[in-house]
């Protein structure tokens, strides 16, 4: 018996009959010799962790845009906070742990430069829009790996595009990830707020800190707590939590993300991605070779798309920097 199958074995015996087993996954759309060491899902998270996309996520923006400060988050811290309380959840409920973190890790890989700003500038420009939950996918699945993808499995897949809204994942690991990316984003982004001066903690509804707490641990542990306690079977919370829970939200939508001085250099962004995206758009052969591949394959749209998406918050303005700030040069 084989390290790998070993830990099969042990997934039977200690895992919720509700959670998704290594063993029973429905496989790769390119279908590969079992690792001797790894379950599937466990080779899955290795992979994403290794992948250039996840390295670049810790110079893209999670709310605040090029902040002054080291304790802000980026979307690399928020993507490990996300798969903490995901696996924390997962655990408790006796769910499958790689199968959560692999999904948790790999849920922003498709996010843009500038947050939500810079995804909906492409949404404006990219014909038939533009999601981050789909850019994820096509990361991993073309994107990779010059062009080969990490060829990741269904469950991972199908938790990375539906952890964000719509329909829900055919796993009850890929919903914990849903649950886990909400909780997470909602709480660091209180701190964050609180540090930027931008919201006071006692400007939270009396409603949410009642039922909630009014720290960020205990609100984190009160959600995480509602989860558990609802069980594996469905995942959801009791009525209390859950309409704290979306009061918190709402909150959250119509005071933080909103704020004009947390939110006052989005129309630059804008500005931004269109004079890029026109830019590469007309002159497509100044972007590197995989994207003229792209290109040829699907359009320019979609290659000048992908480029754009990948790119860091840095890399994104260093860019439009060369191409459109007039440089210094020295008369000899």
């Amino acid at each position: 018996m084989t390290v790998r199958e070993r830990t099969e074995e042990i997934e039977r015996i200690t895992l919720s009959p509700f959670a998704t087993l290594s063993e029973n996954s429905r496989g790769r759309a390119v279908p590969e010799k079992p690792c001797p060491l790894r379950p599937c899902f466990q080779r899955d998270r290795d992979r994403i962790i290794h992948c250039k996309a996840f390295r670049r996520l810790k110079q893209k923006t999670q709310v605040f845009l090029s902040p002054e400060g080291d304790h802000y988050r980026t979307r690399l811290t928020h993507t490990l906070e996300v798969s903490q309380i995901a696996r924390t959840i997962a655990r408790a409920l006796r769910l499958n742990e790689d199968l959560t973190e692999a999904i948790a890790l790999a849920h922003d890989l498709g996010h843009t430069p500038f947050g939500h700003a810079g995804e909906r500038a492409l949404n404006r420009l990219c014909p038939g829009g533009f999601k981050h939950y789909e850019q994820s996918v096509r990361v991993v699945a073309k994107l990779e790996k010059d062009g080969s993808g990490l060829n990741l499995t269904w469950e991972v897949l199908n938790g990375i595009v539906t952890h964000t809204r719509g329909e829900w994942a055919a796993t009850r690991e890929g919903r914990v990830v849903r649950f886990a990316d909400h909780i997470a984003y909602m709480n660091h982004d209180i701190e964050d707020a609180v540090t930027a001066g931008v919201l006071r903690n006692e400007d939270i509804p009396a409603e949410i800190t009642s039922v909630l707490g009014s720290t960020k641990s205990e609100r984190i542990t009160s959600l995480i707590m509602a989860i558990v306690e609802h069980g594996a079977e469905d995942i959801g919370m009791d009525a209390e939590r859950a309409a704290a829970y979306e009061a918190l939200h709402d909150f959250m939508y119509s005071t933080v993300y909103v704020d004009k001085v947390a939110k006052k250099e989005e129309q630059k962004v804008d500005k931004l991605i269109r004079e890029l995206y026109a830019y590469f758009k007309d002159t497509p052969t100044h972007m590197p070779q995989a994207f003229l591949y792209i290109m040829w394959q699907e359009g320019v749209d979609r290659a000048v798309t992908d480029y754009i998406s990948g790119m860091s918050d840095e890399y994104a303005t260093s860019t439009f920097e060369s191409l459109f700030v007039p440089q210094k040069w020295q008369i000899l």
